[in-house]
């Protein structure tokens, strides 16, 4: 009996002085749109949280939300990390026509290629034209995807094709420019668009190749439609931002912590998810034995002529917001080739 009430206080007192495994200080919950298996969850979002919790020591936890867990829609996400519903989120700019004017330069056509050199360049772009726009947010980074192409149930091979085409286009500026081509724009999330091909709501959409395999397009549709030359036909801008009051409640070494974690280190992290997603999801097409259209050199430029009406209407509309449209497009092009370089 002495001898087990001796065993008893032994380990009493070895879980007395043990370590506690300690909860982290501050916990931040991520939200965004897309299931987690998808190319920017889980070769972006995920990797970048994990860092962010092995830089502060576990000293913070991010919780991550996919598929919009947290409630609301994708279009509300900016506005939930502003009110505080949640810490972070990934948001498409597109979803929010209007909202962020000045970024919609890099969203003019024939203009982005590369994911990486385009993230990074758009990222320079805002901190030199555009951190206005997220004045009610701390911003952690912005990012661009790969060349943009078209994805049809009935195959497009040139520009008279699109015509009488309903097609889903994910931006105000993706809009007007599908309507200089012929086409009809139809807004809708990207999370819509399997289901409005199959239902022949739409007979096409605007996406690059990176977004294939997780709708399953390649199923759904058989043609897809690219461009000569290293510019995609248009991108679409995104942003991760951070509830203000949060972070400016951190602690000065946890600051620094999501500094380090922001900014165009970031803005690449985030471009090579896309690219990465574009090489995954041109190798889906291709397996299931689909017909990507390559457009010959002398068919872009019919496109691209018939898009520059765009930035006319672009600098036209911006222009009444006391927006300068072509020093923000020349900028655009000035970043884009400078990291094009690098």
């Amino acid at each position: 009996m002495i001898k087990h009430l001796r065993t008893l206080f032994a380990a009493a007192s070895l879980l007395a002085v043990a370590p506690l495994a300690s909860a982290a200080d501050v916990t931040l919950r991520f939200h965004q749109f897309l299931p987690p298996q998808a190319n920017v969850p889980h070769l972006a979002i995920e990797p970048w949280a994990k860092k962010v919790e092995k830089d502060s020591g576990g000293r913070i936890k991010v919780q991550l939300f996919p598929s919009m867990q947290l409630g609301g829609k994708p279009p509300e996400l900016f506005d939930q990390v502003k009110d505080g519903v949640a810490d972070l989120a990934w948001i498409v700019m597109g979803f929010t026509p209007g909202r962020f004017p000045k970024t919609e330069a890099f969203e003019l056509p024939f203009l982005v290629g590369d994911a990486v050199s385009g993230s990074r360049a758009f990222y320079e772009f805002i901190e030199k034209n555009a951190m206005d726009e997220f004045k009610d947010v701390k911003l952690i980074t912005t990012h661009v995807h790969g060349p943009g192409l078209f994805h049809s149930k009935d195959p497009i091979r040139k520009l008279e094709d699109l015509k009488g085409m309903k097609i889903r286009g994910g931006s105000r500026v993706i809009n007007i420019m599908l309507e200089q081509l012929g086409a009809t724009p139809v807004g809708m999330p990207v999370t819509s668009i399997g289901e409005s091909l199959s239902k022949g709501v739409i007979d096409a959409t605007t996406i690059p190749f990176e977004v294939v395999p997780s709708l399953r397009l390649h199923q759904i549709v058989k043609n897809h439609t690219t461009f000569s030359g290293d510019k995609g036909l248009y991108t679409l801008t995104f942003a991760v931002v951070m509830n203000k009051a949060r972070y400016d409640k951190l602690p000065p070494d946890l600051k620094k912590v999501i500094d380090a974690n922001s900014g165009s280190a970031t803005a690449a992290l985030f471009g090579q998810a896309m690219a990465t997603g574009d090489v995954t999801g041109r190798a889906a097409i291709e397996k299931a034995g689909n017909n990507i259209i390559k457009l010959d050199p002398a068919e872009t430029q019919r496109w691209a002529r018939a898009a520059a009406g765009v930035r006319a209407v672009w600098f036209q509309q911006v222009s009444e917001k006391g927006i300068d449209g072509p020093k923000l497009a020349e900028e655009a092009n000035r970043l884009i080739e400078k990291h094009q370089k690098k």
